[in-house]
């Protein structure tokens, strides 16, 4: 497995780029959010890659960070979602944009992707709901949503409703809520919906 590369750029052909290391040019796909990154052509860059084997071909993906990196393992790792895909969402989402998007079901947020439809977003959001958002959301620092709105999320949920209608409703709950309040008000927007 060939895990970072060193070298120089020599082309950048969007999501392509070749890299020159030591007079080996290797051609690696990357994620437009690495791309936008990248310096400019005969610059050094280093690169965290992912080596994947198929029977008609060797295809190197590299990333801007070990996060990108292990959020694309983690993509591929679900039934029906390729390399592709997974490049897909990272060029359309970052990392931390991901992590939210899982941490708070919007399964919106991926359909906006090319190649990304109802039932890849809704799997996607199951998939990853226990493995990228813990996981990604601390390693990547976002701005993960208060714990009252996420012992809100959890409190509906153990009382029945649904993941998605709890989401909803924690939606609209104002910033800086107290525990108890939130759940009234919350239960209060389930009852008019």
């Amino acid at each position: 497995m060939i895990g970072r590369l060193s070298g120089t750029l020599v082309e950048k052909n969007p999501p392509q780029i070749l890299l020159d290391v030591k007079g080996v040019a290797y051609e690696i796909d990357v994620p437009m959010s690495t791309f936008y990154n990248l310096p400019n052509v005969g610059d050094n860059v280093i690169l965290f890659t992912h080596l994947v084997v198929r029977e008609d071909a060797h295809l190197l993906f590299g990333f801007g960070s070990e996060n990108e990196r292990r959020a694309f393992r983690q993509l591929i790792k679900i039934s029906g979602v390729g390399a592709r895909i997974a490049l897909s969402v990272l060029s359309g989402l970052s990392v931390a944009e991901l992590a939210q998007a899982v941490t708070m079901q919007e399964s919106g947020r991926l359909t906006k992707i090319p190649g990304i439809g109802k039932k890849t977003a809704e799997r996607l959001l199951l998939e990853l709901k226990d493995k990228l958002g813990a996981d990604l959301t601390t390693a990547v620092g976002i701005h993960r949503p208060a714990p009252v709105a996420s012992d809100v999320l959890h409190a509906l949920i153990s009382l029945g409703y649904s993941d998605k209608e709890a989401v909803n409703a924690v939606k609209q709950l104002p910033d800086g809520i107290a525990l108890a309040d939130g759940i009234r008000q919350a239960l209060k927007l389930l009852a008019k919906a």
